[in-house]
């Protein structure tokens, strides 16, 4: 199992959002780092859902990845901000993952909690200038937040 953190506006999608509907695709993603990092996600894995753009920003809750390789829709969509014209069913650019909601931390870990127990070789999110709304994080570290909201 892998661990890793997953961004998103409380103002687009929140983790109030996800307990309410349970499961929701993580659509939208146009890098093609962050890409990368949804193809190797495996079913099983789990995820921090992070606000980012909040205040405070940080991890509000978890996740696990319940469906991968998932086609984006909103790549095909015309009417979506995140329309993609050179990509086609046939052969699209932009994948997806499917993730199930399983808890809010009763304390959410913000960016400066993290940034006082985690280095940014530990956890990308704390690293200066990373932007990336998608990033894995190691295995160890992922048991210590898991820890960290837990016991806050």
């Amino acid at each position: 199992m892998n661990y890793w953190l997953m961004k998103s506006e409380p103002s687009v999608y929140s983790i109030t959002d996800l307990k309410n509907q349970n499961q929701t695709i993580w659509d939208g993603i146009r890098n093609y780092q962050a890409r990368n990092f949804l193809r190797q996600m495996q079913i099983g894995d789990l995820a921090f859902f992070y606000h980012s753009n909040a205040e405070p920003p940080g991890i509000f809750g978890l996740m696990r990845i319940v469906e991968t390789g998932i086609a984006d829709p909103t790549q095909f969509d015309i009417n979506s901000k995140y329309y993609d014209a050179k990509s086609t069913p046939e052969s699209p650019r932009w994948q997806t993952v499917k993730v199930e909601f399983l808890e809010v931390f009763n304390n959410p870990l913000s960016l400066s909690t993290l940034k006082a127990k985690f280095s940014d070789d530990e956890l990308l999110v704390v690293k200066k200038g990373n932007r990336l709304s998608v990033t894995p994080v190691i295995e160890s570290v992922g048991r210590r937040i898991l820890e960290i909201a837990r016991d806050i």
